[in-house]
């Protein structure tokens, strides 16, 4: 073993959970407060604005699944064998 494997002289093993996991736990609860808070107190606006999702999908549908489209011409078209088409 090398001198990194071992816990420094006099250093105490840690017992319960660290003061970053505590804040990580109370930010969450937090969050899910907030967030349940936010969604009855806005429920009409959020509902209202639904139902343009499905339009502003198809561009997005449009951009993505498309994949560059075809009819281009890439490099990736040559033979492997070096000879031209």
């Amino acid at each position: 073993m090398s001198v990194q494997d071992h816990p420094a002289y006099g250093e105490r093993p840690r017992q319960g959970m660290s003061t970053k996991s505590r804040a990580g736990l109370v930010l969450i609860g937090f969050l899910i407060i907030a967030g349940a808070l936010l969604f009855t107190e806005h429920r009409a606006h959020v509902l209202g604005l639904l139902i343009w999702l499905p339009l502003l999908a198809c561009p997005l549908m449009h951009l993505f699944m498309h994949h560059g489209g075809h009819g281009h011409h890439h490099a990736d078209n040559q033979p492997t064998d070096g000879r031209s088409k």
